[in-house]
Order: structure tokens, then sequence, then C-alpha cells
């Protein structure tokens, strides 16, 4: 069996790269998510903290996102790529909570808006969606809405 995945991702290397002309992750867009990167500290309902940690990992294509909230201890990861097929970023995010996110999205004016498929619930289909806005070098603000407006979550980097 080890062998047969071996074949498979050996041939769908050479296939890719041999079918498209392009570099990976040479896309312009791919840089549109770079304000994220860094150590960030987290400021959530005015008195609620946590820390993030996003990387650029495995040659610079994806992006990691390490959360943690200390008084919960809530940790989350998520993964971001451009998908320049589909001119769109797709983020997943787990948690240690068992939650599970796939999210859509890209640059819309001076902000980044990833959103989900509508997902049933007992009163009726919803759809999520993150807004990244007001980027600053030393700070962000992200929205999260899901059945409402959920705290603002501020971002100031922790190197500052």
């Amino acid at each position: 069996m080890y062998e047969i995945f071996i074949l498979f991702v050996t041939c769908r290397y050479f296939y890719f790269s041999k079918t498209q002309n392009i570099k990976p992750c040479s896309a312009p867009e791919i840089k549109q998510f770079d304000f994220w990167v860094g150590e960030w500290n987290l400021t959530w309902a005015d008195t609620l903290h946590g820390t993030n940690l996003i990387e650029k990992i495995m040659d610079g294509c994806t992006l990691q996102e390490n959360f943690y909230d200390p008084r919960m201890k809530y940790v989350g990861k998520s993964w971001s790529v451009y998908n320049p097929n589909k001119k769109e970023w797709q983020q997943t995010w787990v948690d240690n909570s068992g939650g599970y996110i796939a999210l859509t999205g890209g640059k819309v004016g001076d902000s980044m808006v990833l959103t989900t498929q509508k997902t049933a619930t007992p009163t009726g289909k919803i759809k999520s969606r993150m807004v990244y806005y007001n980027i600053k070098p030393q700070s962000f603000i992200q929205l999260k809405f899901v059945f409402e407006l959920q705290p603002i979550i501020c971002f100031r980097n922790a190197s500052s």
C-alpha cells in the first residue's frame, strides 16, 4: 500500500510539473495574506486575551495559523492556500474541541473576506463569514459572523 501511495505522489508531481508552466505559489495573490504573518497578541470582548502565530510553510505556499486561548485552554490551527485555478483562498480550521471549518474567499477592496458554504442548523441554513479589515502593519481587526456578529477580535503584533 505504501508503494502505491509513493507512486501516486510521484506521478502527480511529474504530471503537474510538466503540464503547468506556472511555478507553485507564483500567483501575485499569494501575497494577499502577508499582513497576517507574524506573532500576534489578541484581544476580544475588551478583556479576553490569546495569542496567534502565523507562519509561511511548505516553501511559502501555505499559511499555518496557531491560535491559543490560555483561559479556555482552547487551541486551534488553520492552513490557508491560494488556489490559482479557482482564483480563491481556501482555509481549513480545526481545534481541540473537535471543530472543523472550511472557508473560501479573497480580497474584497481593502479587506480579506472568507466564507463557508451554507450549513443546515435547527433554525435553517447559515453561512459563516470571516472579515479581516482596517489592516495596518502592526494591527488589524477580524470579525467573525456566525449566527450573529461575534465579538470583535483585535490583533496587535506581539513584537511591538
